[in-house]
């Protein structure tokens, strides 16, 4: 015998006058807002060869990547006939809010984004991607947060004594695997990243160990992860499209760690922002080795 929370009943959205906005835009705003702080705090110590101007650009070009792609991905693997039946319903956000967003498609998304502001700022691109890695799973975290408030991708039935009734999961406590993601994939992989990143390794390896570690929480997770309705499991009854999408991750992840190791090769040199490095409030990580 267990006692779970009765029944999720948190509003999606909050009216300020006459303006309804949705939590799951603001926890998009807050994760941007995280990782724009946390580069501009490294870039201030000046150890980094970027400045608070760049990391500016580089977040506001991945905010375009993420929403594009996020939307983009969405559509194509999680509701391809209702594109194809509505090309429009690629633009079309339910509620006023964002909604309808695939991680897997906002990856895609960030890596072209970033690919041309590597080109824009002639820096390499595995050092752009690594400068970025660590600040992205906070952000994922919040996303997963704002799954929560909506009472969408909740996960199996349950007996555990943490299971919640979702409105549209019906009348039975279930995995709330949103919160499960949110720790993982949000504050667990934002700590790994960080420490390994303060280490300053090869350029990749960052980037590499943020595959493999998305792509292990991911999947481990998908276990108790009810499937969209629409698609259901793939095969054998446990196979979903999550697995399908996150299992390339972590062999692309430890490819990429292979190709870093063999490469050896370092971010070159820059011209780094000094200014208020002194009064920087937050370590970058060095005091952890």
């Amino acid at each position: 015998m267990h006692t779970e929370i009765p029944f999720h009943n948190i509003d999606p959205s909050f009216n300020i006058g006459p303006l309804e906005i949705h939590w799951y835009g603001v926890m998009y705003l807050f994760g941007f807002l995280a990782a724009w702080l946390l580069g501009r705090q490294r870039a201030r110590r000046g150890t980094w060869g970027w400045t608070t101007d760049d990391v500016t650009d580089l977040i506001l070009y991945a905010a375009i990547g993420v929403i594009a792609g996020g939307r983009l991905g969405y559509v194509l693997f999680y509701a391809l006939g209702d594109f194809l039946a509505d090309p429009l319903s690629l633009f079309r956000l339910s509620g006023g809010g964002i909604t309808g967003m695939s991680f897997h498609g906002g990856l895609i998304g960030v890596l072209l984004a970033l690919w041309l502001f590597a080109r824009r700022q002639k820096r390499p691109f595995w050092a752009v991607m690594d400068f970025i890695a660590p600040l992205v799973p906070l952000g994922l975290g919040f996303g997963r947060i704002g799954n929560f408030i909506n009472g969408e991708l909740w996960g199996a039935p349950t007996d555990l004594p943490w299971g919640i009734r979702f409105p549209s999961g019906g009348d039975i406590p279930r995995h709330p695997t949103m919160l499960y993601e949110a720790f993982l994939e949000g504050l667990v992989l934002f700590l790994i990243l960080w420490w390994i990143s303060s280490r300053r390794p090869p350029m990749g390896v960052v980037s590499g160990w943020f595959l493999i570690g998305y792509g292990v929480f991911r999947t481990g997770i998908e276990f108790v992860r009810e499937p969209d309705a629409h698609i259901g499991y793939l095969f054998g009854g446990w196979l979903t499209m999550g697995m399908v999408l996150s299992i390339p991750m972590i062999l692309l992840g430890i490819l990429l760690l292979a190709w870093a190791k063999r490469k050896d090769e370092y971010p070159p040199e820059r011209p780094v922002e000094t200014e208020d490095s002194e009064t920087a409030g937050i370590t970058d990580g060095e005091s952890a080795d």
